[in-house]
């Protein structure tokens, strides 16, 4: 749902020439350094990416998710590192607030992530539960007006920035399903939490994930989300709808920006004495490639006008993410192919983006638990 095609023009022109201007020039700097700038974070900050998808009332731009997916589109272009920093304060990272959280967390918690004042993370995977969330062994226990938290959250992204993390432990330590799982927000600085070293990552240079550890760390109940123990893991699953087609649409800017990089070599290399984009098994690898590409934004763009209209995309969330993902492999795997052995050299960047890309079929839900998911829909919807 589109609610003024002005403005979001206005907004996708000016994330547009930001990425181009500002961020496509420093690729390399911090794909080397593993950094970026500070004076980039606060230019992002300015912009309000950090509040793209945070309530209008609390500071944030508020968009829709068929907004949301074009402006992803977008801010793709680019390294996915500068996407990974603002990620969690649009998606996990605040999303259980804006669906879960009492008045009071919201006033005075969703007005900072959307500013940028406060950077989230989202404190989910463990070291043995990672696709079978709802095997976490992060324990919180009551004591007085406060929680006692213990256990060690893993691959957890911009946890080495947050000022807050969103974790899922375990409230009722008699029970293994998912009601017996809670949210809370926990503050950087809070006696008890401790975070590991910095993740060498195959690729994603510049953003960061850690493990983040608990050890008998007293996090008030007031910041149970929601007040309410046990709904920790329902609202984490409400938010997969969107955070997945989020991902799907990011896959889709990231095969629009390396398919880009490809035809462009395609038509300055020149073999045989002429440019090889005039070979058809070259137009070939294009060609594939487009139409896949055209095909992950039609399925991104048709399921986020169907979460607009209140519909149950599930099932189609999870066909955009696995698709998208999948696709986005693919397209980096050709434009290599299309680059020969300057694909593999760093000084070109496609050899990064072949790196970066590969993440995508992981997190947010692996390939295979996206086929797992739509299998059961598909079962459920025969079954009536």
């Amino acid at each position: 749902m589109i609610r003024d095609q002005e403005t979001l023009d206005l907004l996708l022109n000016t994330v547009s020439c930001f990425v181009r201007e500002r961020l496509v020039p420093i690729e390399y700097e911090v794909a080397e350094t593993d950094t970026i700038p500070a004076d980039l974070v606060t230019e992002m900050k300015a912009l309000g990416l950090f509040g793209l998808t945070i309530p209008e009332e609390y500071g944030g731009l508020g968009l829709t998710m068929e907004e949301e997916a074009l402006v992803a589109f977008e801010i793709a272009k680019t390294s996915p590192c500068f996407r990974s920093l603002i990620g969690t304060n649009n998606g996990i990272g605040s999303q259980g607030l804006v669906m879960s959280g009492t008045s009071e967390q919201k006033r005075r918690y969703l007005p900072k992530l959307a500013s940028g004042e406060l950077i989230a993370s989202f404190a989910l995977t463990e070291p043995e539960a990672g696709s079978d969330a709802v095997s976490l062994r992060t324990m919180a226990v009551r004591d007085g007006d406060c929680y006692v938290l213990n256990g060690t959250k893993r691959f957890i992204t911009n946890a080495p920035e947050a000022g807050i993390h969103t974790v899922m432990a375990r409230t009722d330590g008699t029970k293994k399903e998912a009601g017996a799982i809670s949210a809370f927000i926990v503050e950087k600085g809070t006696p008890g939490l401790s975070l590991g070293k910095i993740d060498k990552k195959m690729g994603q240079q510049g953003a960061h994930t850690c493990d983040v550890i608990f050890e008998n760390c007293r996090v008030p109940a007031a910041n149970l989300i929601g007040g309410q123990e046990g709904i920790g893991f329902k609202t984490a699953m409400k938010m997969l709808d969107k955070s997945r087609l989020h991902i799907a649409a990011i896959c889709v800017g990231v095969a629009e920006r390396m398919l880009k990089d490809a035809l462009r070599y395609a038509m300055e290399r020149k073999q045989f004495g002429q440019p090889i984009a005039d070979f058809q098994l070259i137009q070939a690898m294009l060609a594939d490639s487009q139409a896949e590409l055209y095909a992950a934004r039609c399925m991104v763009v048709e399921t986020a006008r169907g979460r607009d209209a209140q519909q149950d995309v599930s099932m189609e969330a999870s066909c955009s993410k696995l698709f998208a993902s999948e696709m986005c492999g693919r397209v980096a795997d050709r434009a290599v192919q299309i680059h020969g052995g300057a694909g593999y050299i760093s000084e070109y960047g496609i050899e990064r983006f072949y790196r970066d890309a590969r993440l995508f079929r992981i997190y947010e839900g692996t390939t295979q638990i996206q086929q797992i998911v739509i299998a059961r829909n598909m079962l459920r919807q025969m079954a009536g």
